[in-house]
């Protein structure tokens, strides 16, 4: 992939709206340049570290909205815990969450079965009460989101290289 250019303006006044705006200006941009759908064909025009920052951010709104069962439900489980994502977790600093992620892991290996399942709305509020495992990591995830988006956030910030950005004037 060409390296993906983002204005240097651009990620000024993302900055001063906060290393989250930040990293998702990034983001945004890999993902524009990928086709913006995540995907098999995305996926083959980026490298690893921009496959898991977008990672991290489908990851993250997911876990905010329902939890690891609504990311599982939605076809999510293999690319968080089939993939060495939590090792890239680990790899950026990101201790705790990847310790997170290992521990669901153990879970959707017991649980992908009936979680991936394709059920009506009422059914699936229902896994929310079948499967209360979830519910301390949902919690943890909630808890540390701030600070591990900020980590996040700093090192896009201390790598852009590896991303792939160029930035221009």
């Amino acid at each position: 992939m060409n390296k993906i250019e983002i204005k240097d303006k651009e990620l000024r006044e993302a900055a001063e709206h906060g290393v989250e705006a930040f990293a998702t200006l990034v983001k945004d941009h890999i993902a524009r340049a990928a086709g913006g759908i995540l995907s098999g064909e995305s996926l083959s025009l980026l490298n690893a570290e921009q496959i898991t920052l977008w990672g991290y951010f489908i990851m993250r709104d997911e876990l905010m909205d329902g939890g690891f069962i609504q990311l599982i439900y939605n076809g999510y489980g293999p690319f968080f815990f089939d993939n060495p994502f939590a090792k890239a977790m680990r790899l950026w600093g990101l201790r705790e969450l990847s310790k997170l992620i290992y521990k669901a892991k153990v879970f959707y290996e017991e649980d992908k079965k009936i979680l991936t399942c394709e059920c009506t709305d009422e059914d699936f509020m229902s896994l929310f009460e079948q499967f209360p495992h979830y519910d301390d990591l949902d919690d943890e995830f909630v808890e540390n989101e701030e600070e591990y988006t900020t980590a996040i956030a700093h090192y896009v910030d201390e790598n852009l290289e590896k991303f792939n950005i160029k930035i221009i004037d």
